[in-house]
């Protein structure tokens, strides 16, 4: 039952407003199904199937509010979770920032559902680690890795007159490779909506030959250096600058996107001209939702183009506040690349790093959006075009807007999923000048 038809989810949303007494009323139908393969020692550790399936009901008196949700599906459930639903927007405390609920709207029909993902079964999932685990052995290496896929799907409703649905399919895989004496490691993830799309064998082997060159790494000084950026490393560092596309904390000042002197970014140049970031839920390569939990329409976005701040995210009721139309954040985020491939970018360098991942990424200055982390998982020093040698892991020091005015060239657009946040993003390789390593790390 987990995952109902656009049909079978309206029929129990209608019922859930059909018992409302509230000013408006607001539900939410959420189901999902797959399974797992968890792998360590190079050895299938725990494995299973999930299946879950939720009704959460928002009931508003004014600008009084309380949601209560439910797993219960036959009416006298549904009746009741409604009743707790306003029950407890009576003791809530008025919201100053209430907005009515949106009316009836026209969504276009995602394009996030492949049925071969949803049809995914153990025996594949299985199949797909023993690729995995296959190359490891080769590689007299140990490897430790998880795959997931799930079918889902989204319904609302309120009592305006809404409805909206959704069905999506997603498979995501990562792997960590290391030697016996823990001196190399190498690390591969990736995440597709088409199951077909994911090739565990040559992502392990890009894995493997990172923990294997990655042994006996130098030391070299901290400092300033030219690096590449593999996709991986790209998106860990680059979401931060992503979630900072928010007008509000721009307006108030809060925002790496505040001008000097108050207001926000928009229409001055921020980044270097080569850079373009933007939303789509149509790209094929990484599709997104045609809606979001409000009911708003989400459309090709464009934030940034040719360096410069074209739109920030403006909820609806801060829009209102700004007498301007509320652009919501979009479904997915994706940065134009170029044709080059990582090995170009590694040729065209005289000297520098490659950059496989960066981890424990944390917040220095909210304003710059500067940040500290750790590299890791295969880290080299480039010379005359080539990789030479495996470096030792460093501290880093680095704003993505600094990077990105640091720019040297960019290369193919890649999916990648940053298992920090667990989204997925299209995001080419880059090669940076002056990125600033602070001190050196032991760690692997």
């Amino acid at each position: 039952m987990a995952i109902l038809t656009q049909d079978e989810a309206k029929t129990i949303l209608q019922k859930v407003i059909g018992f409302s007494k509230a000013d408006e009323c607001s539900a939410g139908l959420r189901g999902s199904e797959g399974g797992n393969i968890r792998y360590a020692l190079n050895a299938v550790s725990t494995a299973g199937d999930e299946s879950t399936l939720s009704l959460a009901v928002t009931s508003t008196f004014g600008k009084k509010s309380g949601t209560a949700s439910i797993n219960e599906f036959d009416d006298a459930s549904l009746e009741k979770v409604v009743r707790r639903a306003e029950e407890l927007a009576q003791f809530a405390p008025d919201n100053p920032e209430h907005m009515p609920l949106l009316g009836p709207q026209t969504f276009k029909e995602s394009i996030e559902y492949v049925p071969s993902t949803a049809a995914i079964t153990p025996g594949k999932r299985a199949e797909a680690v023993a690729k995995s685990i296959e190359v490891s052995k080769a590689a007299s290496l140990q490897a430790a890795g998880y795959i997931e896929n799930s079918t889902a799907f989204d319904a609302v409703i309120n009592s305006k007159g809404l409805f909206a649905y959704d069905k999506s399919t997603d498979v995501d895989f990562s792997v960590t490779l290391r030697n016996q004496e823990g001196t190399g490691s190498g690390y591969a993830a990736r995440g597709f909506n088409d199951v077909d799309k994911l090739d565990t064998y040559t992502a392990t082997k890009i894995a493997a030959t990172k923990a294997n060159g990655s042994v006996g790494a130098k030391a070299i000084e901290p400092g300033k250096y030219t690096v590449i950026l593999e996709p991986l490393a790209a998106a860990y560092l680059l979401e931060r600058l992503f979630f900072a596309f928010d007008a509000r904390s721009a307006d108030e000042g809060r925002s790496c996107m505040t001008k000097p002197g108050g207001g926000n970014r928009i229409g001055e140049k921020l980044l270097d001209e080569r850079v373009t970031i933007y939303s789509d839920p149509f790209n094929t390569e990484l599709p997104g939702s045609t809606w979001n939990r409000e009911g708003q329409p989400l459309e090709k976005t464009t934030w940034i183009e040719n360096g410069v701040v074209k739109n920030l995210m403006y909820s609806r009721y801060w829009a209102e506040q700004k007498g301007v139309k509320p652009v919501p954040m979009g479904p997915n985020f994706i940065i134009a690349g170029g044709d080059a491939s990582v090995e170009d970018l590694i040729k065209s360098t005289e000297k520098g790093v490659l950059v496989t991942r960066f981890w424990y990424i944390r917040s220095v200055d909210p304003q710059t959006l500067l940040h500290t982390g750790l590299t890791r998982d295969g880290t080299f020093y480039i010379e005359n075009g080539e990789i030479k040698y495996p470096i030792k892991n460093f501290r880093f020091n680095e704003s993505p807007i600094i990077m990105l005015n640091n720019l040297e060239a960019l290369g193919k657009a890649e999916r990648t999923i940053s298992v920090e946040s667990f989204r997925s993003y299209l995001m080419p390789s880059m090669k940076i000048r002056d990125f600033t390593f602070s001190s050196l790390s032991d760690a692997v």
